[in-house]
């Protein structure tokens, strides 16, 4: 099959060299046609103050492959929207946006973004990040303190509860202590960042239902654990993000008993509070107690919560914010975007914010609030689809179905659609994830190593901030997100040996070796039932990527794509090149990258 070049734009440095413009500058702005492409003129569309306005492009260089237009754009408004017209005389005119090419008038919603807020710190374009549940990871033996009283004690080695009331209090006693004592297992491993989910003390092994935000819960080691853990990543270069509920807490924190025993107290508006004694709860969950977001007075302790755990000598160097897709959100009331952009004045600076979401955060991530999301919808479940071998694999969290394989031109779709709808720098720190603490393993849903190796490949070469869950690496099932949970193996000597550890360590080093692969543009070139090719390209290099799942078709490529010998640095598989014609193999399962 021959793929053909179409024009092509995208936020990345390559088209948009000033990624951090400010009102009233003037950013150019390029668009890339191939050569011999039917066009008359270019324009940019951009939107001022809600009006449309165009400016006409210009030619601005060449090279073997296309012709460059440049365009001048002014920042006027804050959140900047273009797109652009694509003047082809009596062939009509068409659109290129975010989503790519239309010959309909697209909505303002898929447009390219320009934002003044700014991104996420430089580091997280570097950042790999590790997902560690802390019951769970390992124990220190510093911590010696009974199991609590709601607790069920197991032993490390038994087996994960993973339905009904025992899941969540069924107790191994990881501890922070035990952490800092792996911290050189993840720097062998390529990792580093550090994120926790919650350390506050609770009434259950997960600790979303905080009892209290003023302490580190001392089963853990308490607040000189996490000082102590913070210490030992920083002496390493690594970072340390933590997981803050500001949704909702538990039933047990001590806000929600002083509002339950004292209407007049300053905690009762912390909550949503009913006539007949009772309250709001997260999906009538009774231990989850709703926040009201429209309290001034919960806004400022929140707030101060955030900042606390981020200034010495605890340091975390960011937070993820856990349910933040409903955080402020309750019936006829929207604080939400209010909530976001609170707690990114907190963390702005050096420090990285960013939001659990399951499914279309495309309105929730304007750029001025969260500076990215847990990318499930845009990534995880698109590649959990096209890799699975199930026709009815686990269920897939926030859907009522099993997992079902879906041809690879869907994937695309979807992992397209949701790029369209935010800004670059949004893309480019979005979370990118196969598994997490909330999900089934990647092993499981897609049954083989060989499978898993494909998507890992995906993970570190898709724009994003790439994260796994503890054990991904070698090779951990569970069945659905409390079957995940499982205890490290470090005893298992089989674990270990797991051929996903060096596929795991090979491509976080490719990925820390080519400066397109953490902060270059993405351009699709093709993507076929079993196959999904695209570029990675900065202004340092180009580099192709090839996933596929299955043997597939030939693929061919213009010759001129590459500056010279295609060069394969990631797979082993060599492509063809001729004066015309780039062929690439057509095995599969498989995944390659080749430097151009």
């Amino acid at each position: 099959m021959k793929v053909a070049l179409v024009p092509h734009h995208d936020g990345s440095a390559l088209h948009v060299p000033e990624q951090s413009p400010s009102l009233g500058d003037i950013v150019p702005v390029y668009v890339r046609l191939p050569h011999g492409y039917p066009v008359e003129a270019v324009y940019a569309r951009t939107v001022y103050d809600g009006e449309p306005r165009y400016a006409q492009a210009v030619v601005d260089h060449q090279d073997a492959l296309e012709v460059w237009w440049r365009a001048d754009l002014l920042v006027h408004n804050p959140d900047t929207r273009y797109r652009f017209l694509l003047d082809r005389g009596d062939g009509g005119h068409i659109w290129l946006h975010a989503g790519g090419l239309s010959d309909h008038d697209p909505t303002d919603a898929t447009d390219f973004r320009l934002t003044t807020f700014g991104g996420p710190p430089a580091w997280v374009d570097d950042a790999v990040i590790y997902q560690i549940f802390p019951d769970r990871f390992a124990r220190s033996g510093q911590v010696d303190l009974p199991a609590p009283d709601w607790a069920l004690p197991a032993q490390w080695n038994d087996k994960v509860i993973d339905r009904g009331p025992q899941a969540g209090i069924q107790f191994y006693g990881g501890d922070l202590y035990g952490i800092a004592d792996r911290l050189d297992y993840l720097v062998k491993l390529g990792v580093d960042v550090v994120y926790l989910t919650p350390f506050f003390p609770a009434a259950s092994n997960h600790r979303y239902n905080a009892t209290s935000f003023d302490q580190v819960d001392p089963h853990l080691g308490g607040d000189a654990a996490l000082a102590a853990l913070t210490a030992a990543a920083h002496q390493r270069g690594m970072r340390v993000i933590g997981d803050l509920t500001t949704n909702h807490s538990g039933d047990t924190h001590e806000w929600f008993r002083r509002a339950m025993t004292d209407p007049s107290s300053p905690e009762a508006s912390y909550y949503y509070l009913t006539g007949d004694g009772g309250y709001v709860s997260w999906f009538d969950v009774p231990s989850l107690p709703k926040l009201n977001w429209s309290s001034p007075e919960l806004r400022e302790r929140i707030l101060a919560v955030a900042s606390r755990w981020l200034r010495q000598p605890y340091g975390l160097d960011g937070w993820r914010i856990d349910v933040a897709n409903m955080t402020g959100r309750q019936g006829a009331e929207d604080h939400y975007h209010e909530a976001a952009r609170a707690l990114r004045g907190v963390v702005d600076g050096e420090k990285f914010l960013f939001a659990e979401h399951f499914h279309d955060y495309t309105a929730d991530l304007p750029g001025d609030g969260w500076q990215g999301v847990m990318n499930y919808a845009g990534f995880a479940k698109p590649v959990w689809s096209w890799l699975t071998p199930y026709q009815r694999g686990p269920i897939i969290p926030g859907i009522p179905l099993p997992l079902r394989a879906l041809p690879g031109e869907r994937t695309a779709q979807t992992m397209r659609a949701f790029a369209a709808g935010v800004p670059w720098s949004a893309t480019n720190a979005n979370v990118t994830l196969l598994s997490s603490h909330d999900s089934p393993r990647i092993r499981t849903f897609l049954g083989t190593a060989e499978r898993v190796a494909v998507a890992a490949g995906l993970l570190f070469t898709y724009p994003g901030t790439p994260m796994m869950f503890m054990g991904d690496e070698i090779g951990i099932e569970g069945a659905n997100g409390e079957d995940a949970r499982v205890p490290m193996p470090w005893g298992d000597s089989v674990h270990f040996a797991e051929p996903t550890y060096d596929v795991y360590r090979e491509l976080i080093a490719l990925r820390r070796a080519h400066p397109a692969l953490r902060n270059g543009g993405l351009r699709w070139l093709h993507a076929g039932p079993d196959v999904l090719l695209y570029l990675r390209e900065s202004p340092e290099e180009r580099l192709l990527i090839l996933a596929s799942r299955a043997p597939h078709t030939s693929l061919h490529l213009p010759a001129a794509l590459a500056r010279d010998i295609p060069h394969n640095i990631y797979g082993g598989a060599h492509t063809t090149l001729t004066d015309e014609t780039l062929t690439l193999p057509t095995d599969g399962p498989t995944f390659q990258v080749w430097s151009l």
